[in-house]
């Protein structure tokens, strides 16, 4: 979601305990990237001030570069929703109907680092893909998982299933974003293209190609050679949104 606002409190100084209990309503299904009314998760965030007022915020909008492009100043709702109205304009894109195949790329080093960061773009990917599609993720992962609470999760679940059910019985940060990768997979087969070992790809439920091109083959093989294909080079920072 976006960040700034009130999450200058929350949960930049909350508890650890009020921080889960905020990040355990991303099973919601209103609880998603690019939505601020009626999610959860930001409307949790935004009641913040009712006990910690907050008097004025200042936000920046960055580019690519890490460049400050925009900035915006006051109300913590009021100006929050000025940047956030900024950035839609550069990152949301509209697209006409889902895909059969998405191709995304997180953006590169150092997006790709590892699939803990890498995850951000499969997740923005999800918002462009049919039901039954297939998602090709390309992400170096060199230094393998990446965090070792999402490490625990991805290697020692049984089960796409029992993750996603999982963080709404026992919410866990890092697991959360196993969670998350896990009901992507329930909507679509995701292929990794990656620098990781192929066993080991396979035993975190992703379905491993040492090429984008062989791993796009396989989705046509799939899918048809007539399937609808949408391409995201910069993944970690695209929002599709259907019109």
């Amino acid at each position: 979601g976006y960040s700034g606002g009130a999450k200058a409190i929350m949960p930049g100084v909350s508890t650890h305990d009020a921080i889960q209990k905020n990040h355990s309503m991303m099973v919601n299904e209103d609880a998603h990237a690019g939505k601020i009314e009626g999610n959860p998760i930001r409307e949790d965030i935004d009641s913040v001030v009712e006990f910690r007022p907050i008097d004025f915020i200042v936000n920046v909008v960055l580019n690519e570069k890490k460049e400050i492009i925009k900035a915006v100043a006051g109300h913590h709702i009021e100006a929050h929703r000025e940047g956030c109205k900024f950035l839609d304009q550069l990152y949301k894109k509209e697209i006409e109907e889902k895909a059969d195949i998405v191709l995304v790329s997180p953006g590169g080093y150092p997006k790709d680092i590892n699939l803990y960061q890498a995850q951000k773009g499969l997740d923005n990917s999800k918002h462009a893909i049919k039901d039954g599609g297939v998602i090709i993720l390309v992400a170096s992962c060199k230094e393998g998982l990446g965090e070792k609470t999402f490490e625990r999760w991805m290697t020692t679940s049984e089960s796409v299933d029992f993750m996603a059910a999982e963080i709404g019985r026992h919410f866990e940060l890092g697991g959360h974003k196993a969670a998350a990768i896990a009901m992507v997979m329930q909507k679509a087969e995701v292929y990794l293209v990656s620098d990781l070992e192929e066993d080991f790809v396979k035993s975190i439920f992703f379905k491993p190609f040492k090429t984008l091109e062989d791993a796009y083959k396989a989705a046509q093989e799939k899918l048809g050679e007539d399937a609808k294909v949408i391409v995201m080079p910069y993944g970690g920072s695209t929002l599709p949104n259907q019109k």
